[in-house]
């Protein structure tokens, strides 16, 4: 018996072990696809012809960060960054300065900076350009092209919706933050920008943030929703104001949303290039509307939850554009309507 057995068993190890052996090379096989498939999915790809919405995040290519600027070189799209240290204003790291998003009637980029302000792109044509924007010259966009430019003066402002800390009678910023990682993401009916601040430090108080601005096929606006890990007073955010442009206000019948807004001749194009601006907020969610410095500001109820917010930016010379502050009110009062109705606009 021992020598039919002892066959036996060892035929029956050859091939369990062959079994095994094969098992474990189908599941390389499977992990280097999958790896494959993975890397395909994270890797930057040119927006279609015919997409509706975009965001993207581009760097300067082949450049070793240094905390200073320098220009030269080509840049390249990546999902995601995480904001060298040193890094600051007209760094001349990122393309336009920060992360970009659009749909075919407008577009807007932040500043990924200390400023956290964001600024508008006004959009002359329904097609996606931020790809072809500021690769030839770091400063093109500043000025007049076919598609359009960059058309707001932010200073030191917010911007339009940029967000910060409303203290001592001034807007905190974002100097003071241990890591900042931004990254984008583009799916078929809506396109994300996505910021995640850890240890960002205003007076004695670190808290981490993180924020999301989406837009989507179609209006002007943008959704940005706010993510504190610990209750703040004075989290705000806020339009930019301009001497001699009154500030414009109303709430819904019901009285759970409301906008601020301006209108008027207030953008870097000519003195006479009319701009739009508003902030859509729930009323629940917001403790005051106060003039800041630079100024006018949403102040949110200190809080641990998310609060969201739209911002609209609406410029004359886009195709078919608002061109008086008749329709532009007329345009914000029916889009609180829907709110309160819907409470959303997308």
């Amino acid at each position: 018996m021992k020598k039919i057995i002892l066959p036996l068993f060892l035929a029956s190890t050859i091939i369990f072990t062959s079994c095994k052996e094969e098992k474990k090379e189908s599941q390389e096989k499977e992990t280097e696809i999958e790896t494959v498939k993975n890397t395909a999915q994270n890797s930057w790809q040119k927006p279609d012809k015919n997409a509706k919405t975009y965001a993207e995040l581009s760097i300067r290519k082949g450049d070793d960060w240094k905390p200073e600027k320098f220009g030269g070189g080509e840049f390249e799209n990546v999902n995601s960054l995480q904001l060298p240290e040193g890094h600051s204003d007209h760094a001349y790291y990122i393309r336009y300065e920060g992360p970009g998003w659009e749909n075919s009637q407008v577009g807007y980029r932040m500043y990924l900076d200390w400023r956290n302000a964001i600024d508008i792109w006004g959009k002359k044509t329904d097609t996606i350009v931020l790809p072809y924007v500021g690769q030839n010259n770091y400063e093109d966009y500043h000025h007049e092209s076919s598609w359009g430019q960059d058309i707001l003066k932010a200073g030191k402002s917010l911007g339009l919706g940029g967000y910060g800390r409303f203290m001592n009678d001034s807007v905190a910023h974002f100097r003071q933050v241990k890591k900042t990682v931004a990254s984008v993401e583009n799916n078929t009916g809506s396109s994300s920008v996505m910021i995640d601040y850890d240890g960002w430090k205003t007076g004695e108080v670190s808290i981490d943030l993180d924020a999301t601005y989406t837009i989507y096929p179609s209006d002007r606006f943008s959704k940005i929703t706010l993510n504190p890990s610990e209750e703040i007073p004075g989290l705000t955010t806020g339009i930019v104001k301009f001497e001699d442009i009154p500030l414009i206000e109303n709430k819904s019948e019901n009285g759970e949303w409301g906008y601020i807004a301006t209108y008027g001749k207030q953008t870097l194009v000519s003195e006479e290039d009319q701009l739009g601006m508003a902030i859509f907020y729930k009323t629940s969610e917001v403790e005051k509307i106060q003039e800041g410095p630079h100024d006018h500001l949403v102040i949110f109820k200190p809080t641990k939850n998310r609060v969201s917010y739209y911002i609209l930016a609406a410029w004359e010379q886009e195709k078919n554009g608002i061109k008086t502050k008749e329709k532009f009110v007329k345009d914000l009062d029916k889009k609180l309507s829907t709110l309160q109705q819907n409470e959303k606009l997308q």
